[in-house]
């Protein structure tokens, strides 16, 4: 499958309901995203259902977008060197561990969703992390709104919702509401819309506080 084409199309909402449907990245594997605004917890909550699949077998590679680019390698080490003697790629390898570094001081935008998921190497499953607006199915983290609105009334690839127990009791929501407190949940509910293809919700449900 060719980069351009990572992107599967949504299917139009018929009498209320809407399907999102599984999408691919270029080496087979599918992409679920977990999306928020800073300072909901996402990394922590990737983190924990990354370890919960691992433990079952699963072969689990992330994408995480950044705002700022913290260096991997710091001043001083041979990487570090290479790169500001010129080096616009850099491999660092061990026996149990490799990088590559890519340098373009010349690009002010992060790369294309697509561009970095056709550069990994076979997996089980993608997790991304951030890029809340792509075309994938996600999981949003939210936390009320002292962090930002909520993404699902408007973002028909939110398929689930990840809360809090006390925000789950007020909201009524047209989504999958999951246990924030519970990644082994939403590491299942992970893997039941991988092996369903597809998760249906509804677009008509109401919204409240």
């Amino acid at each position: 499958m060719a980069a351009a084409g990572v992107f599967a199309s949504e299917e139009k909402p018929d009498g209320g309901h809407h399907t999102v449907p599984l999408v691919r990245a270029p080496n087979g594997a599918p992409v679920i995203g977990f999306a928020g605004w800073s300072g909901s917890g996402k990394t922590t909550l990737v983190t924990q259902v990354v370890a919960a699949l691992t433990a079952k077998g699963w072969n689990v590679a992330v994408v995480k977008h950044a705002h700022h680019m913290s260096d991997i390698d710091h001043p001083g080490k041979d990487s570090w060197r290479h790169r500001h003697a010129g080096a616009r790629q850099v491999v660092v390898a061990s026996p149990r561990r490799w990088a590559v570094i890519y340098e373009n001081q010349n690009q002010t935008e992060a790369p294309m969703l697509s561009e970095l998921l056709a550069a990994l190497r076979p997996c089980d499953l993608v997790l991304v992390e951030g890029y809340k607006r792509a075309a994938i199915p996600k999981v949003e983290v939210w936390r009320g709104e002292t962090f930002g609105p909520a993404l699902w009334p408007e973002d028909t690839w939110v398929f689930a919702v990840a809360t809090t127990p006390d925000l789950r009791a007020k909201l009524s929501c047209n989504r999958l509401m999951l246990p924030l407190e519970n990644p082994d949940a939403i590491a299942m509910a992970v893997v039941d819309l991988i092996r369903r293809s597809t998760v249906t919700v509804k677009m008509k449900a109401p919204f409240t506080r």
